[in-house]
């Protein structure tokens, strides 16, 4: 399988702060926004990946992203010449993908939670037409909206309803066999005049094809396309990454997928040592491994593994948000005020278990 990171819209709802450098490289806490998206498409086990970007803009990618071979993968960029929405990056992709399955991710999207990795490998392994996410927020009016049976299956996806069928928005991660590049070159433009995914979707759909996943409220999801959206975000990265755990971290994913060394790390550590990041991968390459479970790590690490973790995860839990809220009580206060999910403008959240769901963040997948 391979991977697309579509990083190439304008950042309208971001001006002025998008007129001088592209949204997928604006910073979301302690790293680049494009990392989450390159992350994602690693834990799935893609490593050919196409970066498409905006016309001149690109430049910039290659100068923090390279050709890849930092992070194990494989990176090529092309451009978008015109904005055509999100089905025209098949089309850029087409001799890209070749005759492969392929993952697209949108360049301002962000996820994490327990056992992702986990989920994002069986969408990845063998794919037989179409799999994407649902995700629940309270007014999923600005997104394509799926509708489930009593069974949980789809019946319908309606992009941005004005009413819509239920609460549950196709976030920007999707996968699809090679007819994905076939289909999206017969598609008609929307009345706005792009090629949207969900006609994509609905293709498979008509087809029964089309597998859809729930993403429960254990999981996260960002769309930080404006200033509320990045603001937020950060502020719940940060939080989360208090467990000790670090979400969006590419070399992380690469050393866990074994195609960098513990040495090739450390050498990305000492370019960062001044920087919380760069600290992270060295105590990452001194450990051999990711970290996993921050400050208490020692303290549980073996009852985990001999008990199954169950109770030792719980008093971990209510000790990570006791030392949040003792330490940093502006932090719960914002993550509490932040209201724990989707906003109303429908920008993703932190699930509504407020500070303890974002801050406890451990992937075991």
């Amino acid at each position: 399988m391979k991977g697309i990171i579509l990083a190439a819209g304008k950042g309208t709802r971001l001006y002025p702060i998008t007129y001088p450098v592209c949204k997928p490289l604006l910073p979301v806490y302690d790293k680049p926004l494009i990392y989450y998206p390159l992350s994602v498409l690693m834990r799935a086990g893609i490593r050919d990946i196409l970066i498409i970007v905006p016309p001149d803009d690109q430049e910039p990618f290659v100068q923090l992203l390279g050709d890849g071979s930092k992070f194990g993968v494989r990176i090529t960029y092309l451009e978008q010449k015109v904005q055509r929405g999100i089905a025209d990056a098949f089309i850029i992709g087409r001799e890209f993908i070749g005759d492969d399955s392929v993952c697209l991710a949108l360049g301002d999207n962000i996820f994490y939670g327990p056992n992702f990795r986990r989920k994002l490998r069986q969408a990845a392994k063998d794919p037989k037409g179409a799999t994407i996410f649902g995700y629940y927020v309270p007014d999923p009016r600005a997104f394509g909206v799926v509708e489930f049976d009593a069974d949980g299956k789809a019946l319908s996806i309606e992009e941005k309803p004005k009413h819509p069928k239920s609460n549950y928005i196709v976030p920007g991660l999707y996968f699809y066999d090679n007819d994905v590049v076939d289909i999206a070159k017969n598609v008609k433009p929307s009345a706005r005049g792009e090629l949207e995914i969900t006609s994509v979707n609905n293709v498979y759909l008509a087809q029964k094809r089309l597998n859809v996943i729930s993403l429960g409220s254990e999981y996260t999801w960002f769309d930080a396309g404006n200033a509320d959206s990045l603001y937020v975000s950060a502020g719940a990265i940060r939080t989360a990454q208090r467990s000790g755990k670090m979400v969006g971290c590419p070399e992380e994913a690469a050393l866990k997928n074994r195609w960098i060394t513990v040495d090739q790390l450390r050498e990305t550590a000492v370019e960062l040592e001044k920087t919380q990041y760069g600290q992270y991968l060295k105590r990452s390459s001194t450990r051999n491994k990711p970290l996993n479970g921050g400050f208490l790590q020692k303290s549980f690490k073996a009852d985990d593994r001999r008990q199954g973790g169950r109770v030792c995860s719980a008093v971990r839990l209510f000790c990570i948000a006791f030392h949040c809220a003792v330490h940093d009580p502006s932090a719960a206060a914002f993550e509490t005020s932040a209201g724990g999910t989707a906003g109303a403008d429908g920008t993703g959240g932190a699930g509504p278990s407020g500070i303890c769901a974002a801050v406890f963040f451990e992937d075991r997948g």
